[in-house]
Formats: structure tokens, sequence, C-alpha cells
């Protein structure tokens, strides 16, 4: 049996998102310890909710999916704690490009 990346399943338009390490360095090559480094806004989509419901009952598809890296805001979403890991959740308004 295939191991799940995670329990949570997005409702609605939320997205699950693993963030991506941030630079350890600065350009000059100083180390930065964690309290410094900015939080990635660059991360990985791990689960997708089935899309939104516009206020006339119809259902919004989600553009985003699964396993596409994407470019989200910098604020915002909520963290939640996966195994060891803080991942966030987010609505799918939120990411603003996939980055290929």
């Amino acid at each position: 049996m295939a191991k799940k990346d995670s329990n949570i399943k997005p409702l609605f338009d939320y997205v699950l998102v693993k963030p991506l390490q941030g630079e350890e360095k600065t350009p000059s090559g100083i180390v930065l310890p964690d309290s410094a480094k900015e939080k990635p806004q660059i991360g990985e989509i791990m689960a997708v909710g089935p899309g939104a419901i516009n206020p006339e009952g119809k259902m919004i598809p989600m553009v985003v999916k699964k396993g596409q890296k994407v470019l989200y805001k910098k604020w915002g979403g909520n963290e939640v704690k996966v195994r060891t890991e803080e991942w966030l959740l987010i609505e799918q308004k939120d990411v603003m490009a996939v980055v290929e």
C-alpha cells in the first residue's frame, strides 16, 4: 500500500501547500540563522479541494492541481502540522503563479 502524503483533504477552494526550503545563504555566502530566513513563497501542492461554489450554486473548478510548484502570497493562509513539518492551507486565490 502506498504511503499517503497527509491525512488532510482540503474543502472548497483550499489548497494544501508544502513550502520549499528558503535560502540558507546570502548571495555573498553568509549563512543565515533560522531567525533571519524569510518564509518561502514557493511550495509544492500536496492536495486540493474540489472547488468553490458560486452564488448561483454552480461549482467553480480548481485551476491548480496536486504536484505543481506554485508561488503564493507571502501573508495569509493557515499553518498546519503534517507529521513534523509546517505546511500551509491557503485559498486558491492566494496562489499567484505556477512555477515551471
